[in-house]
Formats: C-alpha cells, structure tokens, sequence
C-alpha cells in the first residue's frame, strides 16, 4: 500500500510540472498567435513541443500539434522568416488538396510585434503569477532572510581569512548584502559572481564593532573522481558542471530537525522532522552548532526542550556512540539547512523587478571571463521541469512553484529579447534591417543565418540538457567517500 500510495504521489507531482511548464510555453506561443492574428499574418502551425508530431487536428485554417520533443514550441509563421529546419517543413497544400498561395511579404512593423508579443505574455503571465503569490504568500527560511554567520568550515578561505560563527557580513566586494542565499543581494551570489581574485568582506563582529577581512580564492577546485567502468568515468567528465567558488560559511539558523537517522536515539525518543530545539538539560540553545557541540556523554540521559508547532516538549534522549563509522556520542538528528520557514507577503512589482535584476545578473556573469558562472551552470527543460518537481515535495511546495514561476516567466521574456536569429529578439532586428534597408533581407542570406542558428541553438540545448540530466543521473562512486555513521537497532536485554 506504501508503495502505491509511493507510485500514485510521483505521478501527481510529475502531471504538476508537466502542467506549469506548457502553461509557459503556451502563453508565450499564444502571444504570437494572438499578434499574427491581428496583424494579418498567415498562421500555419501551433504546435507545443518540437519534433514529429504525436497529435495533430486542423481547424479553421492552422494546424495544432503536440511534437515529440519535451521542449518548447512554437507558431509556424512562415512570413516571418524561414524556420523549416527547426519546426519543419510548411505544407504546400491545404487541407482541400490546393496548392497554397504565394504568401505575400510582411510589413517590418507587423514582424516587430508579432515578435515583441510572445515575451510581453510571458512577462504578463510573470505578473499573474506574483499576484497570486502576493495573495498566498510566499515561504521565506531562516537561510535566505539572515546576514549573521552560524558555520565556518574547518580550513576553508573563510577560516584561514579569520571569519568567526556570529560574524554579521555588510559587505562583499564592496557591495551591500542583505541575506545569505538567494541571488538578489546575497552573500552566496556575491561571492560566486566576484571577478576578483580576492574578496573583501566588511563584517560586524560581536564587541569589536566592524572590520574588513580579506578572503583569498581556494585552489582549483578538482574534478569528481570515480571509480568503476570507463563509461562512468566518461559520462562523469561530460556531465558534471563546473566548480563554483565559495568561501566554507553557512548562515545561523535555528536548530530545526530536518530528519532522524534510522535506529538513532532521536529517531527511539520520538523526535520529528521540524521540531525546533530550545534546551539541552537547562541550557537554551539557538544553533545547530551549539546542539552539535553540546558535551555528549554516552549512554547518560539528557532532557531536550522542543518546540512541536504551538507547545514546547520535554523529553528525555540518551546519546550513544554509532556502531558503524562511530567515533563520539550522537544523538542522530540531521538539521533542516533552511532553518525556521515564515511566509511574507511581497507585493507583485518587487517580486517582478527582482526576477528581472537576477536574471540581468546571470546574463552578465555568464558573459564575464572573469566569473565562475558560466553556460554549464545554466538549465534547460529538463533542469526546469527536475527543479519543479524538487519543489512540489517541499512542505510549501505550491507556493515555491508559483515564485519560481515569477522568475522562470521573466526569465523566458528577457532570453527571448537577445538579438541572436531565431528567437523573438533576433526577429526584431532582422525586421529593423529590414526597415532601414526599405526592402527585404535576401532570402538566402536569411535562410543560411537562421539555420546556422538553430543548430547552434540546438547544440545548446543538448549541452544544458546532459548537465540536467548529471544532476539526477549517478556518476558511479567516489574516490573515498566518506562513510556516514549508522545506528544499529538495540538488542531487546528481555530475549
């Protein structure tokens, strides 16, 4: 029954994702088949997804499809400029066994907003979706909303650099933080978008006011290595992404339990996930940190004060040394890294303009040599629609889907405004020339250029895709891994 219930919760979740993601694509495409419509333009096909079609019906005059290809869609508007290579060839009969007429040209003006309006729905479907968000609200973790630092890494740039637990970071790169994670002002993006060899961080530390320390970059991060057959290894080398920079801290956040190892002593007293700790014995405690590196003494009871929704809760859990890989006394909790979740409203405009400085953001640092960010960091379908499923299991996981979707729209607005032929930005210029030209590009020129384009649009998109697809696909096992300790189940003294 476990298993069905298993079975019948993925499927819900996956017929999820696959409804938020051709919601995007079909408000996009409509935008365009809206535009064509109004200005006159002959609409041969609508199609949902790339490829052969797997489904297709004809009314009033278009074509309309699902293609084979889970990624994207499009309106065949052979008026616009020729597209044959990536959504096929246009029929030259209709549906009455005519040949088609010559279709006459295009004023640039129409071509212009017949482009303009697929990234305009998209952005209008972006504001939709912030709206609703600004209704429902949208869950904020401890992790995003904190400046303060609660974890410095044992020999990491942070250390070596003289950061301290509790340290509050003001500035990175001369530049103003507000929160850890995200990528609106955050420490985390700060530092893996910093062109710098070095990083200046301005912190305040806890009575002795503000000072300037001055993190080194590490060395060059290594490659997973993995043992096993040599297509484990070849499939790892292609398919991992590249090494980001970070400098080994983490944000302070309360001790909130994420999950209990099995067998563990807090998995026997009764611990779960999202309890929030307050006291260990009389002692209150605020971090994970500070719970960690309580002196456990095995087989001694200690009393936990726990805070379980609106009630605070005493038990009693007695620490005990794992029986597999243990060296010291635990008592088997692994932290929830989000820490305390609140919801807050945010109005539509900020949720809108932030999208819209993240994405400007990637785009300029995936353009900078001198950033680590680059285009293997960067998702396609598959990432998106992966991404999507990881956030439907979250607790708040509706919620979480509808902000992405804020940002994903914006984001399908701006990318489709780059200048390149083949997306809705290279149709504007193109139709600019046009305009200036007073005449019409040659249809060879436009032919060659637009092919060229989608094969490197196409060569793209399977680079993205094999890192989506190393995201979720095991590359074999690592050269040493470290091996996570593990509770045995207590023998019953009664047998």
């Amino acid at each position: 029954m476990e298993f069905l219930i298993s079975v019948l919760r993925f499927i819900g979740i996956l017929l999820l994702v696959i409804m938020m993601f051709n919601i995007m694509i079909v408000v996009h495409e409509w935008g365009h088949f809206l535009a064509g419509r109004w200005r006159g333009l002959y609409i041969d096909r609508f199609q949902i997804w790339f490829g052969k079609p797997i489904w297709k019906k004809k009314y009033n005059g278009v074509q309309y499809g699902l293609g084979s290809i889970p990624a994207g869609g499009f309106v065949s508007l052979p008026q616009m400029a020729p597209m044959e290579s990536i959504e096929g060839k246009v029929d030259d009969e209709d549906g009455d066994g005519e040949k088609k007429k010559e279709l006459p040209p295009v004023k640039p003006i129409d071509k212009m907003i017949v482009a303009v309006a697929g990234p305009l729905f998209s952005f209008l479907l972006a504001v939709v979706f912030a709206v609703i968000v600004w209704a429902v609200k949208k869950p904020v973790s401890e992790s995003v909303g904190t400046t303060v630092v609660g974890t410095v890494y044992e020999d990491s740039p942070a250390e070596k650099a003289g950061i301290l637990p509790g340290d509050k970071i003001t500035f990175v790169d001369g530049k103003k933080v507000e929160r850890f994670q995200g990528m609106d002002k955050s420490i985390m993006w700060t530092i893996i978008s910093s062109e710098n060899q070095n990083i200046e961080i301005d912190l305040e530390r806890p009575g002795k006011g503000e000072m300037t320390v001055t993190v080194e970059r590490p060395a060059e991060a290594k490659k997973v290595e993995v043992d096993g057959p040599w297509y484990k290894q070849v499939w790892t080398y292609l398919s991992e992404r590249p090494p980001l920079r970070t400098i080994g801290v983490g944000p302070q956040i309360s001790p909130v339990v994420g999950r209990m190892l099995e067998n563990s002593p807090a998995e026997q007293a009764g611990l779960r996930s999202g309890d929030i700790i307050r006291k260990v014995n009389d002692t209150a405690v605020s971090t994970p940190q500070e719970v960690s590196s309580f002196g456990w003494a095995a087989d001694e009871p200690v009393t936990l004060t726990i805070e379980r929704g609106d009630k605070m809760i005493e038990t009693e859990i007695t620490p005990r040394v794992p029986e597999v890989d243990g060296t010291k006394p635990l008592i088997g909790v692994e932290w929830d890294g989000e820490g305390i979740r609140t919801l807050v409203r945010e109005d539509p405009i900020t949720q809108v303009i932030n999208s819209f400085n993240a994405i400007v953001r990637t785009l300029k640092a995936v353009f900078s040599p001198k950033s680590d960010v680059s285009a293997g960091h960067l998702s396609g379908p598959v990432g998106i629609m992966g991404l999507y499923y990881d956030l439907f299991q979250h607790s708040e996981g509706w919620r979480l889907a509808l902000w992405f979707s804020v940002l994903l729209n914006v984001n399908l607005a701006i990318l489709n405004m780059l200048p390149f032929p083949v997306l809705d930005g290279g149709h504007i210029v193109m139709a600019s020339v046009e305009a200036f030209r007073k005449r019409p590009i040659p249809f060879k020129l436009l032919e060659v250029v637009q092919t060229a384009f989608v094969l490197l649009l196409l060569g793209f998109m399977a680079f993205v895709t094999l890192k989506d697809v190393g995201d979720r696909v095991p590359k074999g096992e690592t050269v040493e891994a470290p091996t996570a300790p593990k509770f045995l189940p207590l023998k019953d003294d009664s047998e």
